[in-house]
């Protein structure tokens, strides 16, 4: 038997957000599904595993139900498979931020970056006047990663305004480009550099992952795996699973 999984987000204000735990968690078991879902005030963030059914059952519900009264109208969502369930168990989780930066300043819903298509990211990234920038920890990182782009080598998403204090300049970096696993870090990265006062900020839209589901290796710039947040562990190009020999662990 193989499953279908989704990988979703979006930033949303959910001020009801912890009213929505029981009925989301009451679905997804009707559905049989697996994985954790994040709900906080800004959005909705997760990895869910089932049958093709139980699967587009929920992201039905999600996007055109009562539940959440067509606030996830532009869920952002990314299929792929695998052959073995990747979760043991279900968890819906509330938080304060459905990816943590601790920059309370920062809002998605109102300001980020220009959205780049993964068709033509290759071309961005290869301008040379493109300060390319990897918002992934270092492990992720260290498995897989675009050409040129640097490594803001931390240990936590929480951590990369350290980085861009240090290593960026609005006044000499006047175009930058981001990419993240699945979009959301890049996106809330876009909004905290628009923030600081940089002029031109990009980030690829669904993420690494529609990238290696778009474009054809032998056009690709992508180098090595992708890591996922489950016990696939990695993905290649056509999402394909892809186990690295040494999978470390790291926060």
């Amino acid at each position: 038997m193989t499953y279908k999984v989704a990988a979703l987000y979006q930033f949303a204000a959910l001020p009801d957000f912890e009213a929505l735990r029981a009925p989301l968690l009451e679905l997804c078991e009707t559905q049989g599904i697996r994985g954790t879902l994040l709900l906080s005030p800004e959005g909705i963030n997760g990895t869910i595993a089932g049958t093709d059914e139980g699967i587009d059952a929920v992201i039905a519900s999600l996007t055109t139900g009562e539940l959440f009264g067509g606030r996830l109208d532009n869920l952002e969502l990314k299929f792929s498979g695998a052959s073995a369930m990747p979760f043991k168990r279900l968890k819906i989780r509330l938080k304060k931020e459905i990816v943590t930066l601790a920059q309370p300043q920062v809002d998605p819903t109102r300001q980020v970056g220009t959205y780049v298509a993964a068709e033509d990211w290759n071309a961005l990234i290869s301008d040379p006047d493109v300060v390319v920038v990897d918002t992934r920890n270092r492990f992720e990182v260290k498995m897989g990663t675009f050409e040129r782009a640097l490594d803001p080598e931390t240990r936590k998403f929480s951590q990369f305004p350290d980085f861009v204090g240090r290593s960026l300049d609005p006044a000499v970096n006047k175009k930058v480009a981001m990419f993240c696993t699945g979009g959301i870090r890049c996106e809330k990265a876009s909004s905290y550099l628009l923030s600081q006062g940089f002029a031109e900020v990009f980030h690829l839209k669904g993420g690494i992952l529609k990238y290696l589901e778009t474009i054809p290796p032998e056009q690709s710039l992508w180098q090595g795996e992708c890591f996922v947040f489950d016990e696939r562990v990695a993905l290649g190009h056509g999402l394909a699973e892809r186990a690295p020999e040494d999978p470390a662990e790291e926060d």
